[in-house]
């Protein structure tokens, strides 16, 4: 064989190595990335169950007590809010993620008004339907608890993939970025006060 012959095959064979790991490197970034997206889909589908479960919880609440309307009027108030926020999990900024959350923050403490004065109610704390959509939206929020840590373990894995070499040059070619994590509300640190 002639040198030129053993010096093309090298050539060949190093640029067929190189686009295998290139490949293998960026079908490992498209599932991460994809994982995130899920994971998202998942927060929000969360959120989306406990907005399902509002109209009923407040179409009890008035069926069984002469209740405060402000009340539920804040509660259908924030619903209508939270549910137009639609977040594109590929375009997800910190700006987007804040609206999204304040959005969810509203509604999330409407309802803990609603459920706060519900003590006030014998007659509705004993009845069987506003006691199951009571379980049922608390079981809700620990769903949007898990889905919200699911995302954010999601979105570290996939940060830490393409922030490591090579991936970190292949992330730039091919047009991944850094994901932002779900946080917790500004006010989150602080105990809520509870005054009946």
């Amino acid at each position: 064989m002639k040198t030129s012959n053993i010096i093309l095959i090298s050539i060949i064979g190093f640029i067929v190595l190189i686009g295998g790991c290139t490949c293998s490197k960026y079908n490992s970034l498209v599932k991460a990335d994809e994982n995130v997206n899920l994971k998202w889909g998942n927060v929000q589908s969360d959120y989306q169950r406990r907005a399902d479960l509002i109209p009923n919880l407040v179409s009890t609440v008035k069926g069984v007590a002469d209740f405060e309307k402000s009340t539920l009027t804040a509660v259908i108030e924030a619903r209508a809010q939270a549910t137009q926020m639609k977040v594109d999990a590929s375009n997800l900024t910190p700006e987007k993620l804040k609206q999204f959350q304040a959005a969810q923050g509203q509604l999330g403490s409407a309802l803990g008004r609603l459920m706060v004065i519900s003590e006030n109610y014998p007659q509705l704390k004993a009845n069987e339907n506003f006691r199951d959509l009571q379980a049922q939206l608390e079981g809700t929020e620990n769903r949007i608890k898990v889905a919200r840590n699911d995302f954010n373990q999601a979105v570290q894995e996939f940060n830490s993939s393409i922030r490591t070499f090579p991936n970190n040059i292949l992330s730039g070619m091919f047009g991944f970025h850094v994901r932002i994590y779900f946080e917790s509300e500004p006010s989150a640190d602080k105990a809520p006060e509870v005054k009946f």
